[in-house]
Parts: C-alpha cells; structure tokens; sequence
C-alpha cells in the first residue's frame, strides 16, 4: 500500500483506490476549494470525508462533494479501515469513471453541491451564487435529455438523500416532463431553473423538523408550509431570477382548486410553469428513497398523482403518464 499527498501540483494518481479528505465543512470557504478540485479525486473508487460536525447537513454537503463514505471525527483504525475494505462503490477502471461523471452522477455531484453551497449561504446570512445554480440545473437537463429519466432517478437515490435528494429528483423529473411536452428551449431553461430554486425556502426549516422520520405534527405542518413564501423572500430582488422562476418557487404548492398554499390560488390564477413543476414536485416526493420511508413504486406513484382530482390539471396529468412510466 502507498500513499501520497494531493498538493497543487499533481492529481490523484491513476489506479487510486481512496481520496481521503479531512476538512471543516462549517467553513465556507472549504467548501468553495473542494468545489473547485473535486474534479481531481475522480480517479479515486472510494472518496472518504471525515468531518468534525455529526450533523446531517454536514454529511450531505460531504456527498454533495463527492464523498463515497463520510466519518466523523475522532476516527478510529477499524473505521477507516472498514471504509477502504468497502466494496459496494462500482469497482469502475479510472477512465470509465471519468466517463460515468460526464453523465448523471457527475451532474447530481454537481447539482447536490451547488444545493449545499445555496443551503450553507443561506443559514449564513450570505448571498447565493445564482449562476453556479443555474449551470447546475442545466447540467442536470443536459444529462436527463441524454440519458433518460430512469438513469437520473436510479444515480441520485443512490447517491443523495435528504432535502438534496428530493430537489434533485423534481429538477431531473421536470426536465424530462419538459422535453416530453415538447417545449422550446428557453421554456425547459425556466423550468429547470425553478426545480432547481423551488425548496430553497427550506434553508430555513430546522433539520429536525425537515427530516422528521414520522408525522409531523400541527405545528410542525406549518412551519414546513411557510417554505414556499420563505424561498420566494430569499431568491426576489437576486439578479438573474425571473418573475417566472419567483412565481414559481412562491406556488409550487398551489392547486386549481384553491386548497393550496401559501396564497390559496386557484385555476386561472396558475401558471404552465407552476403545473407542470407541482406535478414533477408530488410525483418525485412520492418516489424518493429516504431512511424511514421506501420509495413508492413509480406507477404506484403516478396513480397518486391521477388521483388528484381537481387539484392537478387533467390532461397535463394525462401527458405525465409516459414520463412516469416508461421515459
């Protein structure tokens, strides 16, 4: 066994069987670093973080980065141990792993990362890279477009979990109902951008509260339902957000017949875009892969979505099916 230092100068030797990185997460500026030379440690099979915070927003940022396992400080030799003897991670040749992160898991490390750092800006009282999300959100669409829904929807289950997973899957969902209905470019780029920014409220929402394993109670309902609104204050006045993109983010939640929140809108009043993202928001919840809670099989979960009469527009609905199924 070898080893080496990863200094500026050099990149992961080829044939490296682990990346191991020690770094303090609750620094932005880390964050910003290991966004930038995490395109080095791709050679590597198992890419391990050890962290100080044990704290889940901490360990999605660490999977945001790339991370194949995550431990916490202090860290003993058995579990450092265990994590290099590991072979779940695909035991992939340097090259077709380069290749594989051109596609969807390159675009949700992507996408899961710009997350992180819109997440940490957030709770820091910081602003948020607009553009670093937006190119994001195209990756995701490109990697959608090229390779189908059900490669997103398998690579971002496996690889992200939480609140990261969730806007990934309605980002990738969306794009695939997007370019399924045909819609130009420019329309696609709207939508995947509101995908993209639609939870962004939910920065404000405590962890505990957000990834509650069971009901949550009154209280905590409301509190999950003032995200939307919350998203909406956050992402106004930012340049490069349009009022299409604030619409949405603000509505996502609303349904024809005026039962949803946080304006209680009602048929006219809601836009194509908001549609079609509610529609991809419900349906990519429904699926998810979460610790307390298995994912609904994808028909199971487009019956669902059928089932909602009078809150879903019937023949986007309708339109829905195929993406659902069988894109």
């Amino acid at each position: 066994m070898t080893s080496s230092l990863l200094h500026e100068e050099n990149s992961v030797p080829k044939g490296c069987d682990a990346a191991i990185v020690s770094t303090d997460l609750k620094n932005a500026d880390n964050i910003a670093t290991l966004k930038e030379v995490s395109a080095r440690f791709k050679g590597a099979k198992r890419i391990i973080y050890i962290i100080d915070q044990r704290a889940r927003l901490f360990a999605a940022q660490a999977y945001a980065l790339g991370a194949t396992h995550v431990l916490f400080h202090p860290v003993t030799a058995q579990s450092l141990l265990r994590a290099l003897a590991d072979r779940s991670i695909p035991n992939r040749h340097p090259e077709e792993t380069q290749d594989k992160d051109h596609g969807a898991h390159g675009a949700a490390s992507s996408g899961a990362a710009s997350l992180a750092s819109m997440f940490t800006a957030i709770q820091r009282g910081h602003a948020i890279d607009i553009a670093d999300a937006k190119l994001a959100a195209g990756t995701i669409s490109d990697s959608v477009a090229e390779e189908g829904l059900s490669e997103w929807l398998t690579t971002v289950r496996r690889h992200h979990e939480g609140t990261y997973q969730h806007c990934l899957l309605v980002t990738g969902t969306a794009v695939a109902f997007g370019l399924s209905l045909g819609l130009a470019n420019a329309d696609v780029e709207r939508l995947h951008s509101a995908a993209m920014f639609h939870d962004i409220g939910k920065a404000k929402i405590p962890l505990a509260v957000l990834d509650k394993p069971c009901r949550l109670d009154p209280q905590e309902r409301a509190l999950i339902e003032t995200h939307p609104a919350a998203g909406y204050d956050i992402l106004k006045g930012s340049r490069g957000i349009s009022p299409e993109i604030l619409d949405a983010v603000r509505h996502h939640h609303e349904y024809l017949d005026g039962s949803g929140y946080p304006d209680a809108l009602s048929a006219d009043s809601i836009t194509d875009l908001v549609r079609i993202l509610t529609i991809a928001d419900i349906f990519a919840a429904l699926i998810e892969d979460r610790r307390y809670k298995p994912p609904t099989p994808r028909a199971e979960a487009y019956d669902i979505v059928a089932g909602m009469h009078g809150k879903l527009e019937i023949p986007l609905v309708k339109a829905f099916r195929e993406v659902a199924l069988n894109r």
